[in-house]
């Protein structure tokens, strides 16, 4: 099963166990205690790996795009939205590690997990073969993705409180997670947005982005915006 997905990616890992970590799911090594641990550290360095390779890519070949259009098209490119179609292509979600309730409620097709777990394959290659294969693997779904027309990119509601924001240099703005409930198949997260140590906005979501996204969106709102 492991061959099948490398041959997707277009790569042989060297450490096998870097993949594998990249497709459990927290519900799974919940349900499976002493399997090994789940992939959500990876996912925190994929999509750190992600945004760089991304950016890069932009800077060097869109010369002519100003800064606000970079950071509106990186951020359509490395959205859950995104992540989940690029996941759907190499029909990650059917190589997945998920608990039993997970896998019952959907969670091979939820588009949060998805895009979770590309970005945890994004760091499972950089760590097994370096940027350079992380970079390939992820310019081979965002450059086709930048050349073709789509629709309007969903609302970014923390880029567009962002670029509000960042006029005054002073100002700082953090995100803080407030709640966490519901079981592993159907989490529902909170979210607060401060802006220096003041509340002004919150949201709830199935995954601590959505929950930002719409703790932004609540801002935005309250800021006549």
């Amino acid at each position: 099963m492991l061959k099948e997905l490398e041959e997707k990616i277009g790569y042989r890992f060297q450490n096998p166990k870097y993949l594998i970590t990249a497709l459990t799911h927290s519900s799974y090594a919940n349900e499976n205690k002493g399997t090994g641990t789940c992939n959500e550290r990876l996912e925190f360095l994929g999509d750190s790996v992600l945004g760089v390779v991304v950016a890069d890519y932009l800077f060097k070949n869109c010369p002519q795009m100003p800064e606000g259009d970079l950071t509106k098209t990186r951020a359509a490119l490395v959205c859950e939205k995104a992540l989940c179609g690029f996941a759907g292509q190499i029909g990650l979600g059917n190589h997945l590690l998920l608990s039993h309730g997970e896998n019952n409620s959907g969670g091979r097709s939820r588009p949060s997990i998805l895009a979770d777990a590309f970005e945890a394959i994004i760091a499972a290659l950089y760590l097994d073969g370096g940027i350079e294969e992380a970079r390939k693997f992820i310019l081979r779904f965002v450059v086709p993705a930048l050349k073709t027309p789509r629709p309007k990119p969903f609302k970014d509601y923390k880029t567009a409180l962002q670029e509000i924001i960042q006029q005054n240099p002073e100002e700082r703005l953090e995100y803080f997670l407030t709640g966490e409930s519901g079981p592993d198949h159907n989490k529902h997260f909170t979210v607060e947005v401060h802006l220096n140590n003041n509340v002004i906005g919150k949201g709830g979501g199935r995954s601590k982005k959505e929950a930002e996204q719409q703790a932004a969106r609540e801002a935005l709102e309250l800021m006549g915006y």
